[in-house]
């Protein structure tokens, strides 16, 4: 394992982390001298969340009961911040806290203003028309005069700004004073109204620190070892981690669990494939297609029914029973009939499925685009008024991050950088030592060698000295008498 560099902090940290032992498993648990803490406290990966309205074309018709018509309308862009607070660390190998999040309008990347008009469902009308079914008729018959005399319709034409955080609406304080707890809202009405500045509950999970096979997972939300929305104790049941960070060291048979408190359900991802981003290798998880299947089609989904169509959720015992449904955009792997019965939806897998790309090695997701779609379902309430029976879309809620700058510099160049450079050295060290160890042996036979010319050359030359010598007495001998003299020829 190599050292994983988060340079985030002041001068004392960072000399402070160089004394740290060089190991992922160590650096990647929660703790306050580990190098990844100051990455989970403060998460550096910017989010932003891409919202999309769907613009009633024919409200009048609609009423009438024709074919809803939309048209789609954005993205408006908000720039998503997120900081832990409340931070304690428990004596069972867990730590507590709470996750604020904010939000910043970012005009550049949008394709519109805060200040367009948007034709959408009255949800506050029609959510309190829903929830009337079951009370009294003389209830039903009262809150349809106030509808009329507060001049309600079934829909609005509101800018986005007021759509997203709030506009004064006379019926919010009407159904607060006759109604107590039924909304949530006490001044302002929007969506996203209640959610600027605010948590996401509390979040107990294990460090890791003890036992480093829990590392991520969920403890607790809120206090509660699983939750009490659905009907089935599986569906209830608060799995993975808190969707920020997953256990390193994963592999393709690996998946990725988290608990939404958005989904208020556990979600479970499955690999698809591997892939590099910005020169990282990663994982790809995507959402399988059972993932809002109703309960025909997928069994163990069967609690979080009453079910219509397969593909969309029924969230409304966790969002004070509005008839509000969650599904993917466009109704992308929902029963056809339901993207077929509104004109304007075309649901394609480009655009419309969700995906989390994330590091192996580490488990810190590098890219991530979380595509939902929330929906309000209307249908004629006795009483109140016949208003037909269909869905109708509220928004899109795609959120999107991906690690860059100074923080991706850092990553590639821990993660991908020095670990090819150690790993090319390691095949240079073996071949320079191949070659420091071939050049003495080749030193050694090429003296070996010579001293083996020098031994021959020498041996025949003391031959050639005898056999000269010999001729040169044989020439200083005098003849014999009666001997002739021949030439004698060198």
């Amino acid at each position: 394992a190599w050292e994983l560099h988060m340079l985030w902090g002041s001068q004392k940290e960072k000399k402070e982390r160089k004394k740290l032992p060089i190991n992922i498993s160590y650096n990647v648990r929660i703790d306050p001298s580990s190098l990844s803490f100051n990455m989970w406290k403060e998460i550096p990966v910017p989010f932003y969340l891409s919202v999309y309205f769907f613009d009633v074309i024919n409200p009048n018709e609609i009423l009438q009961g024709q074919k809803p018509q939309v048209r789609e309308r954005g993205p408006y862009v908000y720039r998503e911040f997120r900081h832990k607070s409340n931070i304690t660390f428990n004596d069972n190998d867990t730590v507590s806290f709470l996750e604020y999040r904010s939000y910043q309008f970012q005009p550049h990347k949008s394709r519109g203003l805060e200040s367009d008009y948007i034709v959408i469902p009255n949800i506050l009308v029609l959510s309190a028309s829903v929830m009337m079914e079951d009370r009294p008729m003389s209830l039903k018959l009262i809150m349809t005069f106030a509808f009329s005399a507060l001049g309600e319709r079934a829909f609005v034409n509101r800018t986005v700004g007021e759509i997203m955080w709030g506009y004064e609406d006379p019926l919010i304080h009407l159904i607060n004073k006759y109604f107590p707890n039924m909304f949530p809202f006490k001044g302002k009405f929007g969506l996203f109204a209640e959610l600027n500045n605010s948590d996401s509950g509390l979040f107990t999970v294990f460090t890791g620190v003890k036992d480093f096979s829990r590392i991520h997972l969920v403890d607790k939300w809120n206090g509660l070892s699983k939750v009490n929305f659905w009907h089935s104790d599986q569906c209830n049941m608060i799995n993975g981690t808190s969707g920020q960070m997953w256990a390193p060291f994963m592999t393709p048979e690996s998946s990725l669990e988290f608990y939404s408190p958005e989904a208020c359900r556990s979600m479970k991802l499955i690999y698809k494939e591997q892939g590099v981003f910005e020169g990282i290798p990663t994982f790809r998880f995507v959402a399988p297609n059972t993932l809002f299947a109703n309960g025909s089609v997928y069994p163990p989904n069967e609690g979080f029914c009453p079910c219509m169509e397969s593909g969309i959720q029924n969230v409304s015992t966790c969002r004070f029973n509005a008839p509000l449904f969650l599904s993917h955009p466009h109704f992308y792997n929902a029963d056809p009939v339901l993207a077929e019965a509104v004109s304007g939806l075309h649901p394609n897998t480009e655009e419309h499925s969700l995906f989390l790309d994330i590091h192996p090695v580490t488990g810190i997701p590098m890219n991530c685009s979380v595509k939902l779609q929330l929906s309000l379902y209307i249908k004629s309430v006795k009483g109140v008024g016949d208003r037909g029976k269909f869905h109708l879309f509220v928004l899109l809620l795609p959120q999107s991050g991906a690690m860059e700058g100074e923080t991706l510099q850092t990553f590639y160049t821990q993660l991908v950088l020095m670990p090819k450079v150690l790993h090319y050295a390691q095949y240079v060290l073996l071949a320079l030592g191949c070659v420091l160890l071939f050049i003495p042996i080749v030193y050694q036979i090429r003296s070996q060698e010579k001293c083996y010319l020098f031994w021959s050359s020498s041996k025949k030359g003391s031959k050639d000295k005898e056999a000269i010598q010999a001729y040169s007495e044989s020439l200083m001998t005098p003849a014999p008498k009666g001997t002739v003299l021949q030439e004698a020829r060198l």
